[in-house]
């Protein structure tokens, strides 16, 4: 993967130190999983006793998870996007849902889903989170809840965001797809607001392949949620409430279970990496960085930079095609914005509240690849080739 050293073809007074260059593609991400023989031994009852979805290793998945992140109730769920969509229906939420523009799509549309109004939120300096102040300037007679996400895996002011939702009676529902791992001032992320929802999907740092948890103190929440990814019924063959088809196999429990004591390593890992980036690009103009509050720790699911085209030299999208001519692929995690995406322009009223912090931020950010089994050489590959471009 990587070539020799080469000296940079940039010309300049002094010649710039050689560099390691890559040699061929690799992944972007490539997930880290269990052994498939531990899998395969905690499907095998299941599957020989014919019950494959929603049985015994759901039920052992909910628990460990609930015991780690130190709440009464976990409810598996077939993704996080259906997990959301569950908890607002299952809280019987009318109205406005407040949102940050700076998001994946999935966090808007589960609001739409419901029949509910995304009232888009700006995103703070530096944490790239929910702005509170922002989100308090939005609400209205007719504003249902906040719906705050843990952006990269990094935790939300999340004192702030209840205060104000309990100041104006809201709910607060955290999207911590990306967040099974994370800590909020020695916290589990999962334990605060109404309900988290998290993912597993592959590019997590908890894989079931698909699916979803989420995780409330609520009991009655929770019961419902349970009635919800099961159409609404509970057993007795009369819905209470209008669900769907959420349900978790059990082949999802079995792997995801496998690989719960691999979080831990693999957020070290992630953060390993994200502070090798950081101490090699933190002195190239123009580039901007994820800030982490003191006190917190984040999965870094994703590792992103901020590339401001007047300091850096060239604009993102101009380093993104740079990067791809030296095999190195990135992304652009989350750009456009919700209000830039025509599903969500209708919601976007400027002269409410501009979303001036989200708009340059979208459009300057780039991920770099962040992921358990990337080598140390690549990652070092990885920042000089983005430094090189500024001429550093």
């Amino acid at each position: 993967m990587i070539a020799e050293y080469t000296s940079s073809s940039k010309p300049a007074t002094i010649p710039a130190p050689p560099r390691k260059r890559i040699s061929a593609p690799f992944r972007f991400m490539q997930p880290t999983l269990p052994p498939l023989e531990d899998v395969v031994a905690a499907y095998r009852t299941v599957y020989e006793a014919g019950m494959i979805t929603n049985a015994s290793l759901v039920a052992r998945l909910e628990d460990a998870a609930a015991e780690r992140l130190q709440v009464k109730h976990c409810v598996a769920v077939s993704s996080c996007t259906s997990g959301l969509m569950l908890v607002m229906r299952a809280l019987d939420l009318r109205g406005d849902v407040i949102v940050p523009s700076f998001t994946f799509f999935a966090t808007g549309h589960a609001v739409l889903w419901n029949g509910l109004k995304p009232v888009l939120a700006d995103c703070l300096p530096g944490a790239w989170t929910i702005d509170p102040a922002s989100a308090g300037r939005q609400i209205t007679g007719g504003t249902a809840a906040i719906l705050a996400v843990h952006l990269y895996g990094n935790p939300c002011q999340v004192e702030e965001l209840e205060k104000l939702a309990s100041r104006h009676g809201l709910k607060l529902i955290f999207d911590a797809a990306h967040g099974f791992g994370s800590s909020h001032r020695g916290r589990p992320v999962g334990s605060f607001g109404d309900a988290e929802v998290f993912s597993m999907s592959p590019t997590k740092l908890l894989v079931a392949g698909e699916g979803g948890l989420v995780a409330t103190n609520d009991a009655t929440l929770a019961r419902r949620l349970r009635a919800g990814r099961n159409y609404g019924d509970l057993g007795a063959y009369n819905p209470e409430l209008l669900g769907m088809n959420a349900r978790m196999s059990e082949f999802q429990a079995a792997l995801a279970l496998a690989g719960l004591d691999l979080v831990d390593r693999k957020v070290e890992r992630h953060n390993r990496i994200a502070d090798a980036y950081t101490r090699r690009l933190a002195g190239v103009p123009g580039l901007g960085f994820q800030s982490v509050a003191a006190g917190d720790r984040s999965t870094y699911k994703d590792y992103s930079v901020h590339i401001d085209a007047g300091g850096f030299g060239m604009s993102r999208d101009e380093a993104a095609a740079c990067l791809l001519a030296e095999n190195i692929e990135t992304k652009k995690y989350f750009d456009p914005p919700l209000h830039r995406q025509s599903l969500y322009r209708d919601y976007y009223d400027p002269a409410r509240e501009p979303l001036a912090v989200t708009g340059p931020m979208a459009a300057g950010i780039l991920s770099l690849p962040v992921y358990e089994s990337l080598p140390e050489e690549t990652v070092e590959a990885v920042a000089d080739a983005v430094a090189a471009l500024a001429g550093c």
